[in-house]
């Protein structure tokens, strides 16, 4: 299980988080859902150990992710596919080597790292693009390769950076139902971090709506749209009160 634990995290005078507490049930899809700067992708990073928190914990599994050594988040990160919100994938190499790289740190066989490699290409529908490069593929298909990418790993975790941005409607349905399937055929517990309310009631079995840096309210899709919590109301109703306000204290908060 992942869970994080009143986390604190800032950068200078801009506080981000402010005690953060959220537990992610093993096995299911929890949405952290924001408005854009947040800090959504700042939690997701602590699960990996990109960040560090300033006061709290972030636990994998019962270890917190801060303390743990070279080892030990090397460990923690072969247990944890991350798909990041542009692909991140290397330009100068093609689709099979952007996914073998991580393969490679496990020290599999060039014959098992194939198989992985095809097999996490057909899960996400891109089968025969392995020598194609990331300049020849759409926006969509480069976060499908992302996502690919994470498959490969066989993670027990995959946290999701806003995955449907920058994408047209369809694509964007598309990605929703990947992750749908993702989850279904692997059995990952995910972390969604997102804006998009469509994507967030798709995929999520759980909604948790980050708010000054806190978690307002978490809950089912249903409890979540049933919400009588003004401020939740206002984010899912899409009206400015709530954005307004979310913009003055980050206002308040800047150098």
């Amino acid at each position: 299980m992942i869970a994080f634990r009143e986390v604190y995290k800032a950068f200078g005078p801009n506080r981000v988080l402010e005690g953060l507490s959220l537990e992610v049930p093993d096995g299911q899809t929890t949405v952290i859902l924001g408005y854009s700067g947040s800090g959504k992708s700042v939690a997701l990073k602590h699960i990996v150990g990109l960040l560090e928190p300033d006061r709290g914990a972030v636990e994998v599994d019962g270890a917190a992710v801060h303390e743990l050594d070279r080892d030990g988040l090397a460990a923690l990160r072969s247990r944890v596919g991350y798909v990041f919100q542009f692909a991140a994938l290397f330009d100068s190499m093609t689709v099979a080597g952007n996914l073998a790289l991580g393969l490679r740190r496990q020290r599999l066989a060039d014959r098992e790292i194939g198989e992985r490699t095809d097999e996490a290409l057909s899960l996400v529908g891109l089968e025969g693009t392995q020598d194609l490069y990331p300049a020849e593929l759409s926006g969509g298909m480069r976060k499908r390769v992302g996502i690919a990418r994470a498959i490969a790993l066989r993670p027990r975790y995959i946290l999701y950076d806003e995955p449907t941005t920058g994408l047209d409607p369809v694509t964007a349905s598309v990605m929703n139902q990947l992750m749908v399937r993702t989850r279904e055929t692997l059995g990952v517990t995910s972390v969604v971090v997102t804006h998009d309310l469509k994507s967030a009631y798709t995929v999520g079995d759980r909604i948790a709506l980050l708010y000054r840096g806190v978690i307002r309210q978490v809950g089912t899709v249903e409890q979540i749209q049933r919400s009588h919590d003004p401020i939740v109301r206002q984010f899912i109703e899409g009206r400015p009160e709530a954005a307004a306000d979310a913009e003055q204290a980050a206002a308040e908060t800047a150098p």
